[in-house]
């Protein structure tokens, strides 16, 4: 008979004491939890549990996370949930603290009843979550593609029954498994699924757990504290009662673990309790104290069972064999309510299990992890038994470090970045070699870096320290560096750091040095004047002077940079052919290789100071494309904001409003720095919204330290925009002086026609003309419709008599020809002043008709008002528009509104913002609902936007 066996058996018959444990069912793997007692107050959770059960019944979804100290009370909730989920699927899992560093374990045996189901994923999906689970090849899984692919993957299964999910213990998740399932809590809307999360105070979760509905428990109140007292057998005294329900804090598992630990006569009140009561480490100590008493050889199989993987019963029981251990000492911890009495066995809270593992003796631990890792198969579990192996040893031990090392391999190709760095982390724990010690610290801090953890990949590479030998390995230890900075936002110090790396570097290798100075540039571009240790001029000038061999796969992306790197080192008339050949390059699909998310924002720069929307428009929408189609998130954020951007200039703010909607959406879920109001200073600018504008200038002066000097830049150009659509031209030029002495790409050119309209205005013809000579030079040079369009603006706004009303019609032809809806009305808008001004009232109604209904529509209220202002000064009454049921629509049914106008399914629509099918359909019911519409081809027309007939 096994041992396995053997326990079931001795399990099964009769215990003394059994009405002290309860005999419920487990939950989840590992923990068992009795269901005897009633549940004591709790009323708002318990109501907050019944509407998310009768939402998920209704076809909907809901998710609560239950926090609190040990004891308060969480592992009862869910069994409550449990209780009452009649007619749903109801997966429990409770996480390990043992099994915390391996990566997508925990979503792993959450997923193991549903995996049957990934045939019918999306690609990317499936690929990316097999390769997370360790199912099949692939390239390292993204992990919030991994996300998408479960919340793709159990929506399906909800189809068929409602799911509930009741997850304890979070704070023990592997932290792939965390962002995935916070991720998934995200990302709920109505797909017939439920999940409730219960984790500790004080341990963390890194904020995944934060945007969602939290309930924090305390303690009971002192009434229903006394109501659960009062549940246990023996007598309370009143006094007593009152006293242990202080002590305790109305903590309902101290209360009755101290209930049970104290002696009759003590509860009773004629012996004294202890003074003071031991509460402060009560439950840890009292449960210490219970596995104190037991035999040797149960303490043993307690250690070994609070080791073990809790989904591998077979492995504990071979590893018991190797101990020596017998069936038999299971029985007394089941006695005394250490474990509960069901099979497999396990511990009957999930402190317990935490408590018997810290307080074992070190050498006690390394035996038990020493039979795990005997037990463990050498192929199917090489990981754990790598782990556990580590476990065991001691000192310097190479074998165990190699084991690490692959470990650590096996995890990054499954995407298991958090689970690589931990691995490697230990693997230079045991190493012998300084050298190659520091070098595995190098991997992981590169691994904690992916993870998104930039303070413990600063850790790793503190530890590094003077062991790192060699230029390249100084160097990519500095590349790692600045990286950290960037993620966190903070840039000021990055261009010094990767400038110092080309340094070390010297000549050993070209393409490194390039993808340094590359890196260092788009940093120094970032943080402008602001820059610490160098320059932006500095950096430039190296990019400029750098050879490297040109790379087809990437030369457009070069290019750019190259050209960039020529604008601010040489001048404006060395970088615009340079850019345009990189641009026409990149919007014909080629040259950009496998960039990310920084090229997203260089790309914005350069169409910008070529003023060319139809490039930024074309490269973006790639872009953008690539990055849904991958799961990259972060790079997905920053393309939205590049496209909220060509949206505002067509006079699309709605529009430009849903796309920062959505990377508010991808900010929140992926916890990236850098999202907030500070993004939509244009959007508040144009739709007159001054107290949210300001607040975010604000915000942005105050991140000056961070190194943020062209987001400076930026508020004072919207700043600018803002001041003239108000009228108030002098305050519009204080602002405008400082984009244009700074002249930075990224607005240096679309400040030009402001400060030239603003010079006029107040009488200062010296900048007006000094901002037109900067026209003159470079709008010929870009030659976009949008270039030239706006020098024949400028050039009419300092012209007299014929020749300005011929310019400002040649500006309204040019700027007609593209997506450039609100510069040709800010056109109508002067060509009408001006023609009002020399008394054709009848030739100003019609621009200024065309100007004030273009702004109405856009929503762009400050220039409407002045529009309309005008109008009437022409005599003719401007009629406010009804604001059209359109805008009644969400950000997100509006996003769903147009895709499906644009001929995509649901299932499409699905895929592309990383929702379910199920959560499209609702938004679309929703839409329909708004718009007075019955059928998916009333759309386009409804919201304002082209069929899929007219490539929409």
């Amino acid at each position: 008979m096994t041992l396995a066996a053997a326990a079931a058996l001795l399990l099964a018959s009769p215990c003394q004491d059994s009405d002290k444990q309860g005999s419920g069912p487990m939950v989840g793997n590992g923990v068992q939890h009795p269901s005897g007692l009633p549940i004591v107050g709790r009323h708002a959770e318990r109501e907050a549990v019944g509407r998310l059960l009768d939402a998920v019944r209704d076809g909907l979804s809901g998710v609560l996370v239950l926090t609190g100290e040990p004891g308060i009370g969480k592992t009862r909730l869910l069994e409550y949930a449990a209780d009452r989920a009649a007619e749903l699927r109801v997966v429990r899992l409770t996480a390990a603290e043992t099994e915390t560093g391996l990566g997508y374990g925990a979503l792993h045996r959450l997923l193991r009843p549903f995996l049957n189901g990934t045939g019918r994923l999306p690609g990317p999906q499936r690929a990316a979550l097999d390769a997370a689970m360790g199912l099949a090849p692939g390239p390292p899984a993204d992990r919030y593609l991994v996300g998408l692919a479960t919340l793709t993957l159990l929506s399906e299964a909800a189809a068929d029954q409602p799911l509930l999910f009741l997850l304890d213990d979070a704070q023990w998740l592997d932290r792939e498994s965390a962002e995935a399932l916070a991720f998934l809590a995200r990302r709920l809307h109505a797909d017939s699924l439920g999940l409730i999360i219960a984790v500790r105070d004080g341990l963390g979760d890194n904020g995944l757990f934060d945007a969602l509905d939290m309930h924090p428990l305390t303690g009971l109140p002192d009434p229903e504290a006394r109501v659960l007292l009062s549940s246990v057998a023996r007598r309370v005294d009143a006094d007593v009662a009152g006293r242990i329900v202080t002590g305790t804090g109305g903590n309902p598992l101290a209360l009755l673990e101290l209930a049970d630990a104290l002696a009759a006569e003590q509860l009773s009140g004629v012996a004294p309790l202890p003074d003071p009561l031991p509460v402060g480490r009560l439950l840890e100590g009292h449960f210490q104290r219970l596995v104190r008493a037991l035999p040797a050889e149960t303490a043993t199989l307690l250690l070994l069972l609070a080791a073990a993987p809790s989904d591998d019963t077979g492995m504990m029981w071979r590893a018991a064999g190797r101990l020596g251990l017998s069936a038999r000492a299971v029985q007394p911890a089941a006695a005394v309510g250490v474990l509960g009495r069901d099979m497999p066995p396990a511990f009957r809270h999930p402190l317990i299990r935490s408590t018997v593992y810290a307080a074992a003796e070190p050498g006690e631990r390394r035996r038990v992890h020493a039979a795990l890792a005997a037990a463990c198969d050498p192929v199917r579990d090489a990981d754990r038994r790598a782990w556990h192996r580590a476990e065991a040893a001691e000192g310097v031990d190479d074998g165990v470090a190699d084991d690490l090392a692959a470990a650590s391999e096996r995890a990054r190709a499954r995407g298991g970045y958090s689970q690589q760095a931990l691995f490697l982390s230990r693997a230079a724990e045991f190493t012998g070699d300084p050298e190659k010690r520091a070098e595995r610290l190098l991997d992981a801090a590169q691994a904690h870096l992916m993870s998104g953890d930039a303070p413990a990949a600063g850790t790793a590479l503190d530890l590094a320290g003077a062991d790192l030998g060699g230029p390249v390995t100084r160097t990519r230890e500095l590349r790692i560096r600045a990286t950290a900075q960037m993620f966190q936002i903070a840039v000021a110090d990055v261009p010094a750091m990767l400038m110092d790396a080309v340094t070390r570097l010297g000549t050993q290798d070209p393409r490194l040095t390039w993808e340094l100075l590359r890196e260092a540039l788009h940093a120094a571009l970032v943080a402008h004047d602001t820059a610490r240790g160098t320059s932006l001029t500095e950096v430039a000038a190296a990019v400029v002077a750098a050879r490297h061999d040109p790379d087809p796969v990437v030369r457009g992306r070069d290019l750019l940079m190259e050209g960039l790197a020529r604008r601010v080192a040489m001048g404006y008339e060395h970088s615009a052919p340079v850019l345009r050949t990189a641009m026409d390059l990149l919007a014909g699909g080629g040259g950009i290789g496998d960039a990310n998310s920084p090229f997203a924002v260089m790309v914005a720069m350069a169409c910008d100071d070529l003023w060319d929307v139809e490039a930024r428009r074309r490269v973006a929408d790639r872009l953008a494309a690539a990055d849904r189609a991958g799961g990259a998130l972060y790079a997905l954020s920053m393309s939205l904001l590049v496209q909220a951007h060509y949206e505002l200039w067509d006079g699309r703010l709605k529009q430009a409003e849903v796309r920062y909607a959505e990377f508010d959406d991808i900010v929140a879920d992926t916890g990236f720095p850098g999202g907030g109001d500070l993004n939509r200073i244009a959007l508040f600018a144009l739709t007159g919204r001054e107290a949210e504008l300001r607040a975010a200038v604000l915000r942005i002066t105050e991140m000056r330290s961070m190194g943020h000097g062209v987001l400076r830049l930026l508020a004072q150009y919207a700043l600018t925009l803002f001041e003239l659509g108000r009228g108030h031209y002098g305050q519009a030029m204080t602002h405008a002086r400082a984009v244009f002495d700074e002249d930075p790409p990224a607005c240096g050119n679309l400040v030009l026609p402001l400060i030239v309209e603003a010079g006029v205005r107040t009488g200062d013809r010296d900048s007006a003309d000094r901002a037109l000579a900067r026209l003159e030079e470079r709008a010929p040079l870009a030659g976009t419709p949008w270039a030239l369009g706006t020098l024949a603006l400028g050039r009419a706004l300092t012209a007299d008599g014929d020749d300005a009303q011929k310019f400002y019609e040649e500006s309204v032809e040019l700027l007609g020809q593209g997506p450039l809806a609100l510069e040709l009305a800010r056109t109508r808008l002067l060509f009408g002043e001006w023609l009002r001004r020399r008394k054709r009232r009848s030739d100003a109604r019609k621009q200024l008709r065309a100007a004030y209904e273009s702004f109405d529509a856009f929503g762009a209220v400050p220039y409407a008002e002045r529009a309309r202002i005008e109008l009437l000064a022409t005599g003719e009454k401007a009629r406010r528009r009804t604001e059209e049921t359109r805008f009644d629509l969400t950000p997100r049914e509006r996003q769903v509104a147009a895709m499906a106008a644009s001929g995509l399914t649901n299932g499409e629509i699905a895929a592309r913002l990383f929702v379910t099918a199920s959560t499209v359909e609702f938004h679309l019911n929703k839409v329909f609902r708004k718009l007075g519409i019955t059928s998916r081809k009333q759309i386009p027309r409804a919201i304002g936007e082209p069929g899929p007939e007219t490539g929409g």
